[in-house]
């Protein structure tokens, strides 16, 4: 429910756009953010019910009119950043070198969007957080984030593989989800992290737990059944030179 959350102003992903776009692009963008913190920041200085739609319009020295049309609801506006951030790791998943293995593009995009989250956050400031997020309130639109974050890695990691959109689908979703429940997990050791810590190493670390954890409890290559023995080879010498010892027969 938290991927994607970050403090309110925090410099990095959140303060930039993703490929190339006109001004008008970047000046929507520009708004939309700028919304996004301030209805983030009014939610920790006030509470969550404490914060209407004008006061969020009018920190971003908008019309409330304006802010009618990025969001539909103070709740949208609050998730803005992890669903901009959650859009971004495909993106970033999308432009990454083409000779990469899969799980090395997969790494690096994540941590190219995550990894500027190198500071410690004020403790005050993670505290209004955590209650902020704990509205029932916020679920749904947290759910969103993880959802969009899923079917666009999806999409992407099938476009690497070089195939067609529906072959391989569901490795495809697999590892997605695989990826964004280890981001969702991540973000909410870091939320809760006594003391304190940085966002990126958390996420990193998770990254390999995740890597670790397949090559534990996966069993070795199938003798039987599942794809043919050249599918079966050609699966387990990419697992291998990942970092993986999979079975590519599920």
């Amino acid at each position: 429910m938290l991927a994607g959350m970050t403090a309110p102003g925090a410099s990095g992903p959140a303060a930039t756009s993703v490929g190339p776009q006109g001004l008008r692009e970047r000046k929507k963008l520009a708004t939309r953010q700028a919304l996004g913190a301030a209805a983030m920041q009014l939610a920790v200085e006030r509470g969550l019910e404490n914060v209407l739609v004008e006061d969020i319009a009018a920190a971003a020295d908008v019309s409330p009119r304006t802010f009618n049309n990025y969001f539909a609801s103070k709740y949208e506006a609050i998730c803005a950043l992890a669903l901009d951030r959650a859009a971004r790791v495909g993106e970033a998943l999308r432009e990454r070198p083409a000779g990469e293995s899969l799980w090395a593009a997969v790494r690096g995009a994540v941590l190219e969007v995550y990894g500027v989250a190198s500071t410690v956050p004020d403790p005050r400031l993670i505290a209004g957080i955590r209650l902020v997020t704990s509205s029932p309130e916020l679920r749904g639109e947290y759910l969103k984030a993880l959802s969009i974050m899923q079917y666009d890695l999806a999409g992407v990691i099938t476009e690497r593989s070089g195939g067609d959109p529906a072959a391989d689908s569901m490795v495809a979703r697999a590892l997605a989800a695989a990826v964004t429940a280890v981001i969702q997990a991540a973000t909410e050791r870091w939320l809760f992290a006594d003391p304190p810590v940085p966002l990126a190493p958390v996420v990193e670390d998770a990254l390999g737990e995740l890597v670790a954890g397949l090559r534990d409890v996966l069993p070795p290559v199938a003798t039987r059944g599942g794809p043919p023995p050249a599918r079966r080879a050609a699966c387990r010498a990419q697992s291998e030179n990942e970092g993986l010892a999979v079975d590519p027969s599920g």
